[in-house]
């Protein structure tokens, strides 16, 4: 966890407003470094407390995901949906580590959803890193609902083929194989096919 807390606290602090600010933050940091149980149900509680700001919940539910506490899966479903790519990242890796079998389930909910498309990169990515029964089905849809010219989310659907290509499932030979037809997949497609055994014969793209 040290990096990722590091990288959050370091942003966090340059959001700080007010002395009070200030303090609260600093309550927070002696409250990750003491790791107490008491200390866990007071950042349990700031998750759920009237008018906390965002970045004290964020911090909150970092340490306690991180931990394992399943206390803290709500709020990082909902920073893994927020509009700031680097609050997606922290909710993601927290995410990644908390143990919640609903996780893969509210990734993949968001990963498919087509209105949210914009800020599916980091749940398209903890797909993959979580492996679960859900993660394929729903890098599938994903990608193949990108697959489209000109579609300005191709950074989401690189993660998609790369994805798949690390999880090893043949059901995504078929999407894999239709990505090699785009200029922006194409060199990630065939590797991940290539992981999947499936070489591509000499002349078969000019032939298609």
């Amino acid at each position: 966890m040290e990096d990722e807390f590091h990288e959050l606290t370091d942003r966090v602090r340059a959001e700080l407003r007010s002395p009070q600010d200030l303090v609260a933050y600093e309550r927070l940091l002696g409250l990750a470094r003491k790791n107490t149980p008491a200390g866990r149900e007071e950042l349990a509680r700031m998750l759920t407390a009237v008018e906390r700001p965002l970045w004290a919940r964020e911090i909150a539910a970092f340490i306690l995901g991180t931990a394992g506490d399943r206390r803290a899966f709500e709020t990082l479903v909902l920073l893994l949906n927020y509009r700031d790519p680097v609050r997606c990242a922290t909710a993601a890796h927290a995410l990644g580590r908390l143990g919640d079998p609903r996780t893969a389930r509210a990734a993949a909910a968001l990963a498919t959803n087509p209105l949210r498309t914009a800020y599916a990169l980091h749940p398209v990515r903890l797909l993959a890193e979580l492996r679960a029964p859900e993660s394929v089905p729903a890098l599938i849809a994903t990608l193949e609902r990108l697959l489209t010219p000109h579609n300005p989310y191709w950074r989401v659907a690189l993660a998609c083929v790369e994805g798949l290509g690390a999880l090893g499932d043949r059901r995504a030979v078929p999407v894999l194989t239709a990505a090699r037809d785009h200029p922006r997949l194409a060199a990630a497609a065939a590797a991940s096919l290539a992981r999947l055994g499936v070489q591509e014969e000499p002349g078969e793209r000019a032939g298609s």
